[in-house]
């Protein structure tokens, strides 16, 4: 009995790991929103993960939620900056969410300033 429930708790640790790692290292889509940042913070009790919020245009209904890994500092540091700007984030969408990375399944990777883009107050 004990052999068996040693096996089941190896093959489920080996199954959970597997699951982890291809929801991780391979994205569901990847792809460029453009839109307005409108929010960004870190947000938690217990874990911290850095959320934001795009529009992408008029009304509830065009607002982008996503999360920053808190390893890319320097997108971090970017959305920080770009607040209240008009940007374009690079973003990598996975299977599922991971609750200890961020409250969405979509990870932004890259944010660059949109200079075409209209700027409320400029």
């Amino acid at each position: 009995m004990r052999k068996f429930l040693l096996y089941f708790i190896l093959l489920a640790g080996i199954i959970f790991g597997g699951l982890y790692a291809f929801n991780y290292y391979v994205p569901y889509s990847e792809g460029w929103r453009a839109g307005k940042l409108i929010k960004f913070s870190r947000k938690g009790l217990v874990i911290k993960t850095w959320e934001g919020q795009l529009s992408t245009g008029v009304g509830q209904d065009h607002l982008w939620d996503f999360s920053v890994e808190d390893r890319d500092k320097l997108v971090i540091e970017k959305m920080v900056d770009y607040q209240g700007k008009g940007v374009k984030i690079r973003y990598i969408e996975r299977f599922w969410k991971i609750p200890w990375l961020g409250d969405t399944k979509y990870f932004a990777k890259e944010i660059v300033l949109d200079k075409t883009a209209e700027t409320i107050g400029n």
